[in-house]
Protein backbone atom coordinates (compact mmCIF):
# COMPACT_ATOMS: atom_id res chain seq x y z
CA UNK A 1 0.00 0.00 0.00
CA UNK A 2 2.93 2.31 0.85
CA UNK A 3 4.45 1.76 -2.58
CA UNK A 4 1.10 2.53 -4.18
CA UNK A 5 0.94 5.96 -2.51
CA UNK A 6 4.73 6.49 -2.82
CA UNK A 7 5.19 6.49 0.98
CA UNK A 8 7.99 4.67 2.81
CA UNK A 9 8.83 4.26 6.49
CA UNK A 10 12.34 4.51 7.93
CA UNK A 11 12.80 2.96 11.38
CA UNK A 12 14.54 4.53 14.36
CA UNK A 13 18.38 4.30 14.42
CA UNK A 14 18.27 3.64 10.67
CA UNK A 15 18.63 5.79 7.58
CA UNK A 16 17.55 5.03 4.04
CA UNK A 17 19.45 5.85 0.86
CA UNK A 18 17.27 7.47 -1.82
CA UNK A 19 18.21 7.30 -5.49
CA UNK A 20 16.68 8.78 -8.62
CA UNK A 21 17.24 6.93 -11.86
CA UNK A 22 20.07 5.01 -10.14
CA UNK A 23 21.90 8.10 -8.87
CA UNK A 24 22.30 8.99 -5.21
CA UNK A 25 19.89 11.73 -4.24
CA UNK A 26 19.37 11.93 -0.46
CA UNK A 27 19.59 10.28 2.96
CA UNK A 28 16.19 9.75 4.55
CA UNK A 29 16.01 10.12 8.35
CA UNK A 30 13.70 7.96 10.52
CA UNK A 31 10.03 8.64 9.82
CA UNK A 32 7.64 8.67 6.83
CA UNK A 33 8.85 9.87 3.43
CA UNK A 34 7.43 10.24 -0.05
CA UNK A 35 9.36 8.46 -2.74
CA UNK A 36 7.59 8.98 -6.10
CA UNK A 37 8.55 5.86 -7.98
CA UNK A 38 6.91 7.14 -11.14
CA UNK A 39 9.48 9.95 -11.21
CA UNK A 40 12.36 7.47 -11.04
CA UNK A 41 12.86 7.66 -7.25
CA UNK A 42 13.56 4.54 -5.25
CA UNK A 43 15.26 3.32 -2.06
CA UNK A 44 18.69 1.83 -2.70
CA UNK A 45 18.81 0.33 0.79
CA UNK A 46 18.92 0.94 4.53
CA UNK A 47 21.90 1.61 6.81
CA UNK A 48 21.87 0.95 10.57
CA UNK A 49 23.29 3.62 12.87
CA UNK A 50 23.47 1.27 15.85
CA UNK A 51 26.77 0.26 17.42
CA UNK A 52 27.89 -3.06 16.00
CA UNK A 53 30.52 -5.45 17.29
CA UNK A 54 32.98 -7.55 15.39
CA UNK A 55 35.23 -10.13 17.10
CA UNK A 56 38.46 -10.78 15.22
CA UNK A 57 40.71 -13.72 16.05
CA UNK A 58 44.26 -13.26 14.79
CA UNK A 59 47.10 -15.80 15.03
CA UNK A 60 50.60 -14.37 15.23
CA UNK A 61 54.02 -15.02 16.74
CA UNK A 62 55.76 -13.21 19.58
CA UNK A 63 59.38 -12.09 19.73
CA UNK A 64 60.33 -15.23 21.68
CA UNK A 65 58.77 -17.44 18.96
CA UNK A 66 55.53 -18.37 20.74
CA UNK A 67 52.40 -18.61 18.59
CA UNK A 68 49.40 -16.89 20.16
CA UNK A 69 45.81 -16.20 19.16
CA UNK A 70 44.84 -12.60 19.89
CA UNK A 71 41.10 -11.91 20.06
CA UNK A 72 40.11 -8.29 19.42
CA UNK A 73 36.61 -6.92 19.87
CA UNK A 74 35.81 -3.94 17.61
CA UNK A 75 32.76 -1.76 18.30
CA UNK A 76 31.85 0.53 15.41
CA UNK A 77 28.94 2.37 13.83
CA UNK A 78 28.09 4.36 10.71
CA UNK A 79 28.24 8.15 10.98
CA UNK A 80 24.84 9.68 10.18
CA UNK A 81 26.38 12.68 8.38
CA UNK A 82 28.44 10.33 6.18
CA UNK A 83 25.75 7.73 5.58
CA UNK A 84 26.11 7.92 1.80
CA UNK A 85 29.87 7.23 2.01
CA UNK A 86 29.31 4.33 4.40
CA UNK A 87 26.71 2.87 2.05
CA UNK A 88 28.51 3.29 -1.28
CA UNK A 89 32.23 3.11 -0.53
CA UNK A 90 32.40 -0.24 1.24
CA UNK A 91 30.84 -3.47 0.08
CA UNK A 92 32.25 -5.59 2.96
CA UNK A 93 32.66 -3.49 6.10
CA UNK A 94 33.53 -6.39 8.40
CA UNK A 95 36.13 -7.75 5.99
CA UNK A 96 37.77 -4.33 5.75
CA UNK A 97 37.93 -3.91 9.55
CA UNK A 98 39.28 -7.43 9.95
CA UNK A 99 42.08 -6.72 7.47
CA UNK A 100 43.21 -3.63 9.39
CA UNK A 101 43.09 -5.50 12.71
CA UNK A 102 45.24 -8.30 11.29
CA UNK A 103 47.74 -5.78 9.94
CA UNK A 104 48.18 -3.88 13.23
CA UNK A 105 48.30 -6.95 15.51
CA UNK A 106 50.79 -8.77 13.30
CA UNK A 107 52.96 -5.66 13.25
CA UNK A 108 52.83 -5.06 17.03
CA UNK A 109 52.92 -8.48 18.72
CA UNK A 110 56.12 -9.78 17.03
CA UNK A 111 58.02 -6.93 18.72
CA UNK A 112 57.10 -8.18 22.21
CA UNK A 113 57.89 -11.30 24.22
CA UNK A 114 54.97 -13.33 25.48
CA UNK A 115 54.88 -11.84 29.00
CA UNK A 116 54.91 -8.31 27.60
CA UNK A 117 52.03 -9.12 25.26
CA UNK A 118 49.84 -9.76 28.30
CA UNK A 119 51.14 -6.66 30.08
CA UNK A 120 50.76 -4.33 27.07
CA UNK A 121 47.43 -5.50 25.66
CA UNK A 122 45.94 -2.05 26.26
CA UNK A 123 48.68 -0.47 24.15
CA UNK A 124 47.98 -3.00 21.38
CA UNK A 125 44.26 -2.21 21.55
CA UNK A 126 45.02 1.51 21.36
CA UNK A 127 47.23 1.02 18.30
CA UNK A 128 44.48 -0.99 16.58
CA UNK A 129 41.88 1.64 17.41
CA UNK A 130 44.01 4.53 16.11
CA UNK A 131 44.71 2.73 12.82
CA UNK A 132 41.06 1.78 12.34
CA UNK A 133 39.83 5.27 13.21
CA UNK A 134 42.15 6.82 10.67
CA UNK A 135 41.21 4.34 7.94
CA UNK A 136 37.47 3.86 8.54
CA UNK A 137 36.58 7.54 8.98
CA UNK A 138 37.20 7.98 5.27
CA UNK A 139 34.46 5.40 4.63
CA UNK A 140 31.89 7.01 6.95
CA UNK A 141 32.43 4.76 9.98
CA UNK A 142 33.35 5.62 13.57
CA UNK A 143 35.32 3.26 15.81
CA UNK A 144 33.65 3.45 19.23
CA UNK A 145 36.01 1.18 21.14
CA UNK A 146 38.62 -1.51 20.59
CA UNK A 147 39.37 -4.18 23.18
CA UNK A 148 41.85 -7.04 23.33
CA UNK A 149 39.59 -9.53 25.10
CA UNK A 150 41.78 -12.62 25.03
CA UNK A 151 45.34 -13.77 24.40
CA UNK A 152 45.62 -17.53 23.97
CA UNK A 153 49.10 -19.07 23.68
CA UNK A 154 49.74 -22.50 22.24
CA UNK A 155 48.42 -25.28 24.51
CA UNK A 156 51.91 -26.66 25.24
CA UNK A 157 53.18 -23.19 26.14
CA UNK A 158 50.18 -22.59 28.39
CA UNK A 159 50.81 -25.87 30.20
CA UNK A 160 54.48 -25.00 30.66
CA UNK A 161 53.59 -21.56 32.02
CA UNK A 162 51.19 -23.12 34.52
CA UNK A 163 53.87 -25.59 35.64
CA UNK A 164 56.39 -22.76 36.09
CA UNK A 165 53.88 -20.79 38.12
CA UNK A 166 53.01 -23.82 40.24
CA UNK A 167 56.69 -24.59 40.86
CA UNK A 168 57.34 -20.99 41.91
CA UNK A 169 54.43 -21.08 44.36
CA UNK A 170 55.59 -24.41 45.78
CA UNK A 171 59.09 -22.99 46.23
CA UNK A 172 57.72 -19.98 48.11
CA UNK A 173 55.55 -22.25 50.28
CA UNK A 174 58.54 -24.49 51.05
CA UNK A 175 60.66 -21.48 52.02
CA UNK A 176 57.93 -20.17 54.29
CA UNK A 177 57.49 -23.59 55.92
CA UNK A 178 61.24 -23.96 56.45
CA UNK A 179 61.43 -20.48 57.94
CA UNK A 180 58.57 -21.29 60.32
CA UNK A 181 60.25 -24.54 61.41
CA UNK A 182 63.51 -22.66 61.90
CA UNK A 183 61.81 -20.12 64.15
CA UNK A 184 60.16 -22.92 66.15
CA UNK A 185 63.49 -24.70 66.63
CA UNK A 186 65.19 -21.48 67.69
CA UNK A 187 62.45 -20.68 70.17
CA UNK A 188 62.47 -24.26 71.48
CA UNK A 189 66.25 -24.16 71.93
CA UNK A 190 66.05 -20.78 73.66
CA UNK A 191 63.37 -22.16 75.97
CA UNK A 192 65.41 -25.25 76.80
CA UNK A 193 68.51 -23.16 77.45
CA UNK A 194 66.58 -20.82 79.73
CA UNK A 195 65.03 -23.78 81.57
CA UNK A 196 68.42 -25.41 82.10
CA UNK A 197 69.89 -22.12 83.29
CA UNK A 198 67.10 -21.61 85.81
CA UNK A 199 67.32 -25.27 86.88
CA UNK A 200 71.04 -24.86 87.46
CA UNK A 201 70.44 -21.76 89.56
CA UNK A 202 67.87 -23.66 91.61
CA UNK A 203 70.17 -26.63 92.22
CA UNK A 204 73.06 -24.34 93.15
CA UNK A 205 70.91 -22.44 95.62
CA UNK A 206 69.53 -25.68 97.03
CA UNK A 207 73.02 -27.07 97.60
CA UNK A 208 74.18 -23.82 99.11
CA UNK A 209 71.26 -23.88 101.53
CA UNK A 210 72.03 -27.48 102.51
CA UNK A 211 75.67 -26.61 103.13
CA UNK A 212 74.73 -23.54 105.18
CA UNK A 213 72.27 -25.59 107.25
CA UNK A 214 74.75 -28.36 107.96
CA UNK A 215 77.42 -25.86 108.94
CA UNK A 216 75.08 -24.07 111.35
CA UNK A 217 73.99 -27.40 112.87
CA UNK A 218 77.55 -28.57 113.40
CA UNK A 219 78.62 -25.28 114.96
CA UNK A 220 75.57 -25.20 117.23
CA UNK A 221 76.03 -28.80 118.41
CA UNK A 222 79.72 -28.28 119.13
CA UNK A 223 78.98 -25.25 121.27
CA UNK A 224 76.15 -26.89 123.27
CA UNK A 225 77.89 -30.28 123.85
CA UNK A 226 81.36 -29.80 125.36
CA UNK A 227 84.08 -32.20 124.31
CA UNK A 228 82.78 -32.87 120.81
CA UNK A 229 84.53 -31.75 117.69
CA UNK A 230 83.04 -30.62 114.41
CA UNK A 231 84.23 -33.88 112.85
CA UNK A 232 82.31 -36.00 115.39
CA UNK A 233 79.10 -34.05 114.83
CA UNK A 234 79.46 -34.25 111.05
CA UNK A 235 79.97 -38.02 111.16
CA UNK A 236 76.83 -38.45 113.24
CA UNK A 237 74.75 -36.21 110.97
CA UNK A 238 75.93 -38.01 107.88
CA UNK A 239 75.20 -41.46 109.35
CA UNK A 240 71.72 -40.30 110.35
CA UNK A 241 71.02 -38.94 106.85
CA UNK A 242 72.40 -42.13 105.35
CA UNK A 243 69.96 -44.34 107.25
CA UNK A 244 67.08 -41.93 106.56
CA UNK A 245 67.82 -42.22 102.84
CA UNK A 246 67.89 -46.02 103.02
CA UNK A 247 64.56 -45.97 104.85
CA UNK A 248 62.92 -43.74 102.20
CA UNK A 249 64.17 -45.94 99.37
CA UNK A 250 62.76 -49.06 101.02
CA UNK A 251 59.42 -47.42 101.85
CA UNK A 252 58.75 -46.04 98.35
CA UNK A 253 56.24 -48.14 96.41
CA UNK A 254 57.62 -47.02 93.04
CA UNK A 255 61.28 -47.54 93.78
CA UNK A 256 63.25 -50.19 91.94
CA UNK A 257 66.23 -52.15 93.21
CA UNK A 258 69.16 -49.90 94.11
CA UNK A 259 72.57 -51.45 94.78
CA UNK A 260 74.86 -49.26 96.86
CA UNK A 261 77.88 -50.12 99.03
CA UNK A 262 76.67 -50.81 102.55
CA UNK A 263 78.73 -51.20 105.67
CA UNK A 264 80.84 -49.14 108.08
CA UNK A 265 83.51 -48.60 105.45
CA UNK A 266 80.94 -47.31 102.98
CA UNK A 267 79.52 -44.91 105.55
CA UNK A 268 83.01 -43.66 106.24
CA UNK A 269 83.63 -43.05 102.53
CA UNK A 270 80.32 -41.19 102.13
CA UNK A 271 81.07 -39.10 105.18
CA UNK A 272 84.51 -38.21 103.89
CA UNK A 273 83.14 -37.15 100.49
CA UNK A 274 80.40 -34.97 101.96
CA UNK A 275 82.83 -33.47 104.44
CA UNK A 276 85.19 -32.51 101.66
CA UNK A 277 82.35 -30.91 99.76
CA UNK A 278 81.21 -29.03 102.87
CA UNK A 279 84.66 -27.66 103.52
CA UNK A 280 85.04 -26.50 99.91
CA UNK A 281 81.65 -24.79 100.04
CA UNK A 282 82.55 -23.11 103.33
CA UNK A 283 85.79 -21.80 101.86
CA UNK A 284 84.02 -20.47 98.80
CA UNK A 285 81.27 -18.90 100.89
Amino acid sequence: MGNLFCCVQVDQSTVAIKEQFGKYQDVLEPGCHCVPWFLGSQLAGHLSLRVQQLDVRCETKTKDNVFVNVVASIQYRAIADKANEAFYKLSNTKGQIQAYVFDVIRASVPKLILDNVFEQKNEIAKAVEEELEKAMSAYGYEIVQTLIVDIVPDEHVKRAMNEINAAARLRVAANEKAEAEKILQIKRAEGEAEAKYLSGLGIARQRQAIVDGLRDSVLGFSVNVPGTTAKDVMDMVLVTQYFDTMKEIGASSKSSAVFIPHGPGAVKDVAQQIRDGLLQASVGH
